[in-house]
């Protein structure tokens, strides 16, 4: 994207202040109601672009995605046993409409829990196949996430940038160790590089092991062997000290993530953006 159009996009972006005004008591009680931060997003990415058109939806077709990868090569996209299959990722889909009508995704979010430790730790209970643990050996559920990573990766191979989160959160996503304390006033004490624990390093294969908690949006090219190689990294959010996230601090990420976008998008959404 050319520098003048980057700029004009910051400038729109602060004529919208931001963040700032979506957090207004109305707003947080309309947020139970609806239980979605993306319907907060998109509303705030339509207050600082009102020139541009956006969309949100719940799921994404595989019959979609076969038909972005034939676009790219008639090789791809070719198996689909099941008509009616899609992906849903929990955040949905954000997308905005190009200068040539075409919708362009945004941003795609996940939030996932895992490991519930510290909360049976503070009340008391134990675990394990004789209730006699303090801890809980980590499942696998999480690893069910790269399914729809690698969908809306397959969907999105001809665009150089990658908008999606996954939001992390529970004891088996820990970046630092953590001391509960049980009713009985006996502390426990969780260490977060413990391999029975600790989960994130399966999920960091959707990232090339990059840093977490960074705005990964923008594809990253890598020499290897004379070819060059595209990475699509999903950004990885967690609350390390084991935490919970709330809906003021997804959103700020996602509102990042997406803006990042669209200044990817910028030489697409030029016509828009200059319009009077």
């Amino acid at each position: 994207m050319k520098k003048g159009q980057s700029n004009r996009l910051t400038a729109q972006q602060k004529e919208g202040q931001g963040p700032i005004t979506i957090f207004h008591k109305d707003a947080q009680i309309h947020d139970k109601e609806v239980g979605n931060t993306s319907l907060f997003v998109i509303k705030q990415l339509e207050y600082e672009f009102p020139m541009l058109t956006f969309r949100y939806r719940k799921d994404l077709s595989k019959k979609e995605i076969n038909e972005a990868l034939q676009k790219i090569d008639e090789y791809l996209g070719q198996t689909l046993f099941v008509e009616s299959a899609s992906i849903r990722p929990d955040g949905g889909l954000i997308e905005v409409q190009d200068d040539n009508g075409n919708w362009r995704v945004v941003l795609v979010s996940e939030a996932k829990h895992q490991g519930k430790d510290i909360e049976n730790i503070k009340a008391g209970k134990l675990v394990g196949k004789n209730n006699n643990q303090d801890l809980m050996a980590a499942g696998n559920a999480i690893e069910r996430a790269y399914k729809n990573v690698n969908e809306i990766a397959n969907f999105m191979l001809g665009e150089r940038y990658f908008p999606y989160i996954l939001f992390l959160e529970g004891s088996n996503f820990l970046t630092q160790n953590v001391i509960v304390t049980r009713p009985d006033g006996r502390t426990v004490t969780l260490v977060y590089n413990d391999g029975t624990l600790n989960r994130l390093d399966r999920l960091t294969a959707a990232n090339y092991g990059m840093p977490i908690n960074t705005n990964l949006c923008e594809n990253r090219f890598v020499k290897c062997n004379s070819a060059t190689i595209m990475l699509q990294a999903a950004s990885i959010y967690t609350k390390g000290e084991g935490g919970h996230w709330n809906d003021e601090d997804m959103i700020m990420v996602m509102l990042d993530i997406a803006r990042t976008s669209l200044q990817m998008l910028g030489s697409d959404l030029f016509k828009q953006l200059t319009a009077k």
